[in-house]
Formats: structure tokens, sequence, C-alpha cells
């Protein structure tokens, strides 16, 4: 870069404040020799700030060992000062950061999860060359970028970026704790700001500062230690010896106690959700410390709670589905930590049972990670009951085949046995059998719906009644089981069962039941048909049998049973239910207040009048990053009129009337009535809200947590919605009374499909995968003529074809 620039004069720090660098003004310099200069006397984000790298000795030769190039923390005796975290990355755009200078120009690369820069791979061993400087509070970790968005802090300028892919011009200066950025100019940036405290930016609240993290001295060996005293027996010293080797950690945790803190603990299981704890990981490991986010995969939860066991007010956020979850919470019970640390949950599994209850959604979409960190920080504690299993075998039974035992001695979610166990396993031991060919989210719920069927058509579980006792609270329930001959019974413990659906309902109505809760120690006992199983669907409930504290479950044979989703075949058995204890949980809050609202900005209005638009789902995957071009690709839809304080659950049902009276006008158009309509098609029944207000991207809203968010939290003037099926831009409709004529209709012969179309072929594809995963299954059964009356050969649209595969028909 052309003029004048800042450089440092060196010091030491000392104490707990220090002296003021020399400010200096040189010459020109080449960029690359400017960006050697400066990347020397950047600040290693690696939480190991507080520790001054050891000086060789004298005598040691000057070639070191190579080092072991990470993609995970490193918590060993041998952890390196100001290491960085390497993942692979093929963006183009991004020069390597030690300068041309030094770089070697080699073709693989890696980036740094922590503080984002590129290098690549034979230049890794220059950047650690680079040293470190040991502050003794939080200082900010300056890192050049030739790209960076939003605007300069100093002046409020964007940073141009012309000819990005060419250009080797560093054009900011950013914080990789805070996220401050500055113009690579001396008028923006002062080379004061090196010294100044990091305020570690707008989740400081929940960043563990890397101050707190020292490194422990490994004990003096005690032989020698007692040299100097009386000795004692041997057998005495090596007994005290043992214990205090295994005690000793790399690492310790000192925190200083403030209120306005809430330390977080993410852990992430990289295998849920298809790998998507992988990729979100690295997001993480951005916007925090990189020594308070943990990879399941590596060891556990177990290490990482004892170490930060003594921080107040600790926050923990489990990134997996439930049975993470409660996999965090037995941890948490075998180490017996008071208080309790209250769990989050960012939902990346399939069913996310427990995920739905506590307001976290039923899945991960694309919300940004700052926005789920602001949820973690706001959301309010509450409890969760948690049940003991015990499993004792039924004497009065014969010897069977089973497992050795349950597959967990506690539950969170549901016990369940008979019909849904069944078909659970199933999916089990054939995952297990053919791992390869359950590699999609997609083919595990086609397996699930025919798993079912067939377990329908068999009726393995119809005689369900016949072969066990339920005692719930002193009172026997097996008369009337015996009447009702379920086919399936679930305790449940949380609303929310089979990946959303609510089985025990509203019973509103009837004064023999309480309305269900996570936290009144109490079970509901529901009983299910295959009729009832059906309606679950399309928001049916099961039989409610009971509430009870705590339930005896006698078995005659082997049946199977689940717990939280995990099961297994058990032998004859007496099972006892009671409950464990409470679970302290993170609820997500309806409302965020460290964001401030364009409603708290000025009076609410009585009503909104917003503009609806739609985006389709391939606009929606090629320009979300870019909000300009999405905003131009939308289709208006009309406008909606709602209260200024309703949330976007009442703003669906006004959304609905809008797409009710555009599908009476399409109806009068097809009949000849010549009444204006749109001309595009009406929105799917999967349409989901985009949240357009923050600053790089639309993210979408899981139906699920629409409740928790206000209309005007996500929209100012336009509403965007997204329609998954909905796959290529459509026309513009017509939608205010246009000066000129639109469109001619279509001719009411040939009215036009409401929703995508799925080929007969594809229907085909799937049935044939379906053999290919049961070779020896029965034939499948044709769908009916009359099923679908009036539908055109050769097309099945998707949400006939989806009630196909519930029903077990296959084409």
């Amino acid at each position: 870069p052309s003029g004048q620039h800042l450089v440092t004069g060196s010091r030491k720090a000392s104490g707990a404040s220090a002296s003021p660098r020399q400010v200096k003004r040189i010459p020109s310099i080449s960029s690359s020799s400017y960006l050697s200069l400066l990347s020397r006397k950047a600040i290693a984000k690696s939480g190991l700030q507080h520790l001054v790298p050891p000086n060789p000795s004298p005598g040691a030769p000057c070639g070191e060992p190579e080092r072991q190039i990470r993609s995970t923390v490193d918590w060993s005796e041998t952890a390196a000062y100001g290491e960085h975290i390497w993942f692979e990355t093929n963006v183009s755009g991004d020069f390597c950061y030690v300068g041309e200078q030094y770089c070697q120009k080699s073709v693989s690369r890696r980036k740094c999860a922590a503080c984002k820069i590129v290098v690549h791979m034979p230049c890794i061993e220059q950047l650690d060359k680079v040293p470190g400087d040991p502050p003794t509070f939080v200082r900010h970790h300056w890192v050049h970028r030739r790209r960076q968005d939003g605007k300069c802090r100093h002046c409020g300028k964007g940073f141009q970026q012309k000819f990005t892919f060419h250009s080797k011009e560093i054009v900011a200066i950013s914080c990789s704790w805070c996220k401050q950025a500055y113009h690579n100019k001396v008028s923006c940036f002062m080379i004061q700001q090196i010294e100044e405290p990091c305020s570690l930016g707008a989740h400081a609240a929940v960043v563990i500062p890397p101050t707190w993290i020292l490194r422990a001295r490994r004990p003096q060996n005690p032989l020698k230690a007692s040299k100097k005293k009386k000795r004692t027996s041997f057998k005495r010293k090596s007994s005290k010896k043992g214990p205090e080797e295994g005690r000793w950690k790399p690492f310790i945790i000192k925190p200083t106690p403030s209120p306005l803190m809430k330390p977080l603990l993410v852990f992430v299981n990289p295998k849920s959700g298809g790998n998507q704890g992988s990729k979100i990981i690295q997001s993480f490991l951005w916007y925090l410390n990189p020594r308070q986010v943990f990879d399941l995969s590596q060891g556990g939860p177990k290490e990482a709670l004892e170490l930060y066991r003594r921080v107040p007010n600790l926050r923990i956020l489990a990134c997996g589905g439930d049975g993470t979850v409660g996999w965090i919470l037995s941890t948490l019970d075998q180490l017996r930590l008071k208080p309790s640390p209250p769990v989050a949950i960012l939902p990346l599994g399939t069913g996310n049972d427990l995920a739905r209850t506590l307001n976290w959604g039923g899945g991960y979409t694309d919300e940004p990670v700052s926005k789920i960190l602001s949820h973690v920080e706001e959301g309010n504690v509450v409890q969760l009951d948690r049940w003991d299993l015990r499993a004792e075998p039924n004497p009065e039974a014969g010897p069977d085949e089973r497992d050795e035992g349950l597959p967990l001695d506690v539950f969170n979610n549901y016990f369940s046995l008979g019909f849904d166990a069944h078909v659970t396993l199933e999916f089990h031991e054939s995952r297990e059998a053919n791992p390869e060919k359950f590699n999609s989210r997609f083919r595990n719920k086609m397996f699930y719906a025919g798993t079912a069927f067939s377990d329908f058509l068999m009726g393995s579980s119809k005689d369900l009644a016949k072969h066990i006792r339920v005692v719930c609270d002193g009172t026997d329930l097996t008369p009337k089981i015996q009447d009702l001959k379920p086919q399936c019974i679930v305790f449940l413990n949380i609303p929310r069962y089979c990946a959303g659906t609510m089985p025990w309902g509203h019973p509103g109505e009837h004064h023999d039941f309480e309305p269900q809760r996570h936290d009144d120690g109490y079970l509901e006992v529901i009983g299910f048909t295959m009729t009832s199983l059906a309606a679950l669907q399309v928001g049916g409930h099961g039989e409610r049998l009971t509430q009870c504290r705590e339930v005896v479950l006698t078995t005659a044979k082997a049946i199977p049973v689940q717990v939280d989703g995990e099961p297994c075949k058990l032998s004859a058995s007496c099972i006892r239910i009671a409950l464990r204890n409470q679970a302290t949980m993170v609820q997500k809050a309806k409302r965020r207040s460290s964001v401030p609202l364009r409603s708290d900005q000025q009076p609410v209005p009585e009503q909104l009048r917003i503009q609806l638009r739609r985006v389709s789902m391939h606009d929606y995957e090629a320009l979300h990053y870019d909000k300009d071009k999405l905003k131009e690709a939308s289709v208006p839809l009309g406008t909606v009129v709602v209260p200024g304080d309703s949330d976007l659950e009442l703003c669906r049902t006004h959304i609905e009337r809008l797409q009710q009276g555009v599908r009476r006008a399409e109806q009068q158009e097809a009949n000849g009535a010549g009444a204006k309509a749109s001309s595009g098609p009406a929105l799917s029944s999967k349409w989901c809200f985009l949240d357009a207000t923050t600053a790089n991207r639309f993210y979408r809203i899981d139906r699920a947590q629409e409740h928790l968010n206000y209309v005007t939290e996500i929209a100012q003037d336009e509403l965007y919605v997204l329609d998954p099926e909905l796959l290529g831009t459509p026309a513009r409709p017509d939608l205010e009374a246009p000066q000129t004529p639109g469109p001619p209709s279509p001719p009411p012969s040939s009215p036009r499909p409401r929703c995508a179309s799925l080929s007969m072929r594809k229907v085909g594809t799937l049935v044939g995968w379906w053999e290919g995963v049961w070779p020896q299954t029965t034939a499948l059964p044709r769908v009916p003529p009359t099923l679908f009356p009036g539908q055109s050969e050769g097309m099945l649209c998707p949400q006939k074809v989806r009630l196909l595969f519930f029903c077990g028909f296959w084409a």
C-alpha cells in the first residue's frame, strides 16, 4: 500500500497494565513487506495468551521436530503457544497470509477456524515462526483482510473491494475476538489500538476470556520432596503418588466471577444431522474462544466439564440430537456439579422432541450462530424431570432370547413398548447390517415408512395387551388396557413424541387430567391403536390412560422396547419407573431484549401493513448471501394487515387467509368469471418465513419457533417467505390492478397445477431402492386407481406421495 504506515516498538508486558508503545512513521514499503511486518505483531487467538513461549537453550539445536497440523484444540501437556486450528478450504480470492516474500505457492491450502486466515500447507511452518506477544489482559487479535464486510468502526464507510480476485491489497484490519474492523489507513487505524484492551465483542458475556486458562505445573516428585522429611514405608509413599499423578491436568481454570457473565461451553456431535455438526463447529470456533468449544467425538464431555466445574454461572450448549443431550445430562449426574449448569440445545438430529419442547425447534436450518448465542445467553432456566428405569428378569416366565439389558437406565423424553419400538429396532438392525444403504435422511424416512407398513401387515404387536401388566401408583390398569387392545404403549415425560407430534393432546375439557408439564414429577401413560397412531400425523392423540409418579410394568415374553429412541428386544422382565432427579435446562425465550426492535424505538402501531414476497428455493440457495439480488428475484404475493404486536404464528393465519382468497380467485378465473387473480402458483404447505433483518444474508425460521418471533423482528416494510417446493422463479403476479393487461389465463380444461409434480419414474426409482434394501420383501401393493380420482396419469404431487409412504402404499 502507498503512504505511510504504522509499526510498533518492542516491549515486554509487566504487571496488570502495559506501557504505551512508541508510534513511528516510516516511508512507503511494498504490500508484501508491510504484511510480513505487521503479521509478526499479530496476537495469536489460542486461549494461551498468558503463556510466554519458551526460549530455546543455548545448546539446543536449531532444527525443531515438525509440528502436527491440528484441526482440534490441543489440551495435552505439549500444547504449543499460539497454535491455529486448520481446516481444508477451497475458497477462491484469499491469498496466503505469510505474504509473497515467504509464500511457497502450493496448491493445498488451510484456513484457521479461529482467526480465518488462509495459508498454503508448506507455509504453515513460516507462520509458526511469527512470535506471539503474551499479554496480561485480553488484547485485540488484529488480522489483515483483503475482503471485509460491514463498515469501518472509525469512519463509518464501507470497505471498497475492487478486483477482489486479483488485488493483493489489504483493505481492512479486524480483530478476531471482538470483530471490530478498520480501514488499513493511518487515519482510521492507529497503532495505539494494538495496546487497547479488547471487549471480546457482542458476545462477551458468554466468551471465556483467555486469561482464565492457565497451564498447570507438573507436581514435584514426592520422593525428592520428602528427602528432608522422616522416611516412611515405601508402600505408603507409593499409595500417595498414584492418585496425585492421576489427578494432575495440564490446564486449570481460574475464573474471575462476575454477575454479568454467563460463560458457555459448546459440545458438538459432528455425526448428528447428516454431519451438520462438523460444519457448525467452525462457526463456534470463530465467535468464541476455541478452548470453550469441544468435539464430542474426541473423548466425550466429561473432561471438559471437570475442567470448568468451578466456573460460576456456567451454561452448556449441546449441539446434536436428543441422544447427545441425554449423554451430557448423564455426565452431569456422574460429576454431581452443584449447582448443575443449565443446558441449551441446538438440534442437529432427526427427532429432536426435547428441543421442540424447549422451543429450540425441530432442526437447524441456517440461523446465524451469533443469534443462537444470544438466545442461549437470554434463555429462561427451567427444570426437566428425569426418570429411572430398573429392569429385572421375570421369574415367572421361562428363558427367552433377549438383549442383556435396557440400552439406557434413565430417560428424558419417553419409554415405549410395542409397535413403535419394533419399527425402530428393525431400522437399527438393518442399518448396522448395511450402513452404506442408510446414508441420507430421506432414505431413512423411507425405510421407516416401509417398515411400519410391513409390521402392520404382519400384526406383530396386535396381542401386546395379553402379555403385559401395568400398575401405576398402585392402580392396576391391565383390564383397561386389555379392553383398549393397544399395539403401542408410551410413558411420556414431555409433550412431544415421534418428531413433533403431541400424543397427549390438550385435554382441557377432561377434569380427570392435568395439563402436561415436563417439570411436575408426573408421567403421562398413553395407549395407541393403529388408528390413533395414524391420526397423530394430522393432529390426533392417543388414548389417555393416566398420569402417575411410579410405574411397575411386567412383561410375560420378549417385547421390543425403546428408551429415548434407543431400541432393544427385552425378554420377560419386571420394569420399575420412578423419578430420578430434575435437570436444569435453558428454554428459548420469546423475545430477545439485547437486540433493539423497530417497535421499541417508536410506539407500537395498532396494525401493520406489510408487503408479502415469495422466494423460490432455487433463488434462495443461489443468492441468499446477496440480499439485494434476492430481493429483486422475489415475487410479490399481496399485502397482509396484522396487529402491531403479532408474532409469526398469528401472521401465518393471515397469510393463509390471503392464499385462500387467491385460490378462490383462481377458481373463478378458471370458470370464466373474469375475476382478477395472481398469475403464480399458490404457496405450498411447507412454506416458511425468512428473516431479512440480518446484515449479510437471509435465513429461514423453523415453523416450530414462529411463536417466539414477532413480525417486527424479521421484517420492516416487506415480509419474505420461502417456498421449498417452488423450484424456479415463477412469472411475477399481477397483484395491484395493473395498467396494462396481463398474460392470458389458462383454459378451464387445463388448470395450472398448484404444486410441483413428481414423476412416476422417480417413484419407481424409490421402489427399486426399496427392493435393494429388502430383497426378500413381499410384493409391493399397487395404488388403487380410485385412491386419488382426477389425478392425471403419470403424475403424483409430493403431498400425495408422502401420504402413500405413510399409509404404506407403493406405486
